[in-house]
């Protein structure tokens, strides 16, 4: 029943979602670090951290995925 419901389409359609989302909340995170940068002249050590290590875990997996396969 199961294997039925999750066959190999739902869950490339799963890694695709949650790669977009991930992508999405990091340009989230990277536009509200720039508005308060340069819109309020804030400079929000918390969000760039974010968005750094954002950046880094994105290219890391990257990376590794290149490599291992």
């Amino acid at each position: 029943m199961i294997a039925k419901l999750m066959d190999e389409r739902a869950i490339l359609h799963r890694y695709k979602s949650t790669s977009h989302a991930g992508v999405a909340c990091a340009l989230m995170v990277v536009g509200t670090f720039a508005y308060q940068y340069y819109g309020k002249g804030v400079f929000r050590i918390d969000l760039a951290v974010i968005a750094l290590a954002t950046a880094v875990i994105k290219v890391g997996f990257l990376l590794w995925y290149r490599f291992r396969d």
